[in-house]
C-alpha cells in the first residue's frame, strides 16, 4: 500500500512541474526568449536583461514580467555578477520536463 503512495506522489510532482513548464512556455515571446538564451549560453555568450531588449526591441518592464515566468519555473537561472543579473538556461529543468512528458504521452 506505502509503494502505491509513493507512486501517486511521484505522479503529484510530475503533473505539477508540466503545468509549471508548460505555462512558462505558453506565450510565444517567452520561448524566443528561451531559445535566445539557449544559443547565447551555448556559444558562451553571457546574457542580461539589456541584451533580450535589443534583440526582440521589447520594453525593459515586458522582459523582465516574461522573464520572471521563465525564471519561476525553474527553466532559466539567474546569477549575479557585480552589479548585472545574467541568465541561464536550466538544462536539468528542461530534460525533467521533457521526460514527464514523454512518460505521460505514453501512458
Amino acid at each position: 500500500m506505502r509503494l502505491r503512495k509513493d507512486q501517486d506522489e511521484m505522479l503529484e510532482e510530475e503533473i505539477l512541474l508540466i503545468s509549471t513548464v508548460s505555462d512558462a512556455l505558453a506565450h510565444p515571446a517567452r520561448i524566443k526568449m528561451f531559445k535566445f538564451i539557449m544559443q547565447a549560453n551555448r556559444a558562451m555568450v553571457a546574457v542580461c536583461n539589456k541584451d533580450i531588449v535589443e534583440h526582440f526591441d521589447y520594453a525593459q518592464a515586458t522582459v523582465s514580467q516574461h522573464m520572471k515566468k521563465l525564471v519561476d519555473s525553474g527553466l532559466v537561472e539567474i546569477k549575479k555578477k557585480e552589479k548585472f543579473s545574467y541568465y541561464y538556461v536550466n538544462l536539468g529543468m528542461l530534460m525533467q520536463y521533457l521526460n514527464a512528458t514523454k512518460k505521460f504521452s505514453v501512458q
